[in-house]
């Protein structure tokens, strides 16, 4: 490591200045921090002296995905492989099947689960980290500053909340929208005002929403057979529960099922345990605000609640009770990974907490009364993502006028 440390000192005068490859200052710059920390210490005591900076939160937040996403391909394949196994199929119809058949069909095999859903997620993931850097790196050559680490976080959370079969070009497609679109013609990090990954995964849905929604999409390899067993559902349970409400819920998931996970959904969205783990992670770490989460969590409590009690004639969905809300569909991970955005959120403590209860109120709302779209978690957050400055501007002016009137 001390030789590669020597030979990017003694390359490093032609990136920087007037060297002759300073216009590539950006690139390096992203290869030098990725494999070594900055040599800059802040020694003078009038400085803020912190060891986190936007590349260790943005890593910590990656870290965080981890559990939900290897969970999520373990679910991946243990549904599809049933589903297969169901049909006495043993190709996957599609390119696919030379991946998964490098280690086969084996719906008993632990590992075989866990490759079949790696070789549907890895392909998404690597178009889109590919495509969401190379974007990322070239505003950052145009405007002449270092690569940002957000867009690391923007690819995997975007990924994670893609159907597993997606086409690939639509995963280029949504992440170039997310970022472009979203970010950088705002100014690129720190300057978005929606959440980059929530903004692709939302173009996706009305621009193709024949490959993001319906029951066929969840489950890798129902997309290219038309025999579905009797018995066997690819069905969400957020699709079940638009349709039959808790009678067919019942009827398909138990509630430790949707729990643990052992449900069809986007590769990131199964697990609450696993997706528990990243927000313990995000916590301690004070990367994510617990104000965010419990804001959330008591709006979307309160408004399930309400509806619970006003009931509905023709709308199974009102009868939903807010503990299954919190298991089904992608409200724990929209809740853990999205809502507590620091940027695109409130950045005041009171802010917080009403900005948390926005996203709680409106995604029941979304799921409930709309009957078109029973998921609404990311239309919740985008809605709040709007209403934030909105709301610190409130609590500022709040505080300012309480002090005043002290003074008075």
């Amino acid at each position: 490591m001390k030789s590669l440390r020597n030979y990017i000192e003694n390359i490093k005068p032609n990136f920087v200045g007037e060297g002759k490859h300073a216009k590539w200052f950006p690139l390096f710059d992203a290869f030098e921090n990725f494999v070594f920390s900055t040599k800059s210490k802040t020694t003078n005591p009038v400085h803020v002296r912190d060891a986190v900076d936007i590349q260790k939160i943005m890593v910590t937040v990656w870290l965080a995905t981890f559990p939900a996403m290897f969970f999520g391909m373990y679910n991946l394949g243990a549904h599809s492989l049933e589903y297969l196994d169901a049909i006495n199929q043993t190709n996957t119809g599609d390119w696919h099947h030379y991946i998964v058949s490098m280690v086969g069909y084996d719906s008993s095999s632990f590992f075989a689960k866990l490759w079949f859903g790696a070789s549907y997620f890895f392909p998404i993931y690597i178009v889109v980290f590919t495509v969401g850097i190379g974007w990322e790196a070239l505003f950052a050559i145009v405007r002449k500053h270092e690569i940002n680490e957000g867009a690391f976080v923007s690819t995997v959370l975007f990924s994670l909340s893609c159907p597993p079969d997606l086409p690939l070009w639509q995963a280029a497609m949504g992440i170039t929208f997310g970022l472009v679109i979203g970010k950088e013609i705002f100014g690129g990090t720190g300057k978005n005002f929606l959440n980059p990954a929530l903004t692709g995964r939302a173009f996706l849905y009305f621009a193709y929403p024949q490959q993001i929604s319906g029951d066929k999409v969840w489950i890798a390899g129902l997309a290219d057979n038309n025999i579905i067993p009797e018995g066997y559902s690819g069905a969400t349970a957020l699709g079940v529960a638009a349709e039959n409400g808790m009678a067919g819920i019942y009827e398909n998931f138990t509630w430790l099922d949707a729990f643990v996970g052992n449900i069809p959904g986007s590769i990131g969205e199964t697990s609450i345990i696993a997706i528990g783990i990243g927000l313990i992670i995000l916590l301690a770490t004070k990367v994510a605000s617990y104000r965010i989460i419990l804001g959330t969590l008591f709006g979307m409590i309160a408004m399930s609640s309400i509806l619970n009690i006003v009931g509905s004639d023709t709308n199974p969905m009102f009868y939903v009770p807010w503990y299954w809300h919190l298991v089904i569909g992608s409200f724990a991970f929209g809740l853990v990974f999205m809502a507590t955005e620091p940027v695109s959120g409130s950045g005041t403590n009171t802010g917080r907490w009403i900005y948390g209860a926005v996203i709680g109120v409106t995604v029941i709302l979304i799921r409930v009364v709309n009957p078109a779209f029973p998921e609404g978690m990311m239309l919740a957050i985008l809605f709040a993502n709007l209403l934030a400055p909105v709301i610190d501007h409130m609590v500022v002016v709040s505080n300012i006028n309480r002090r005043k009137a002290l003074l008075k």
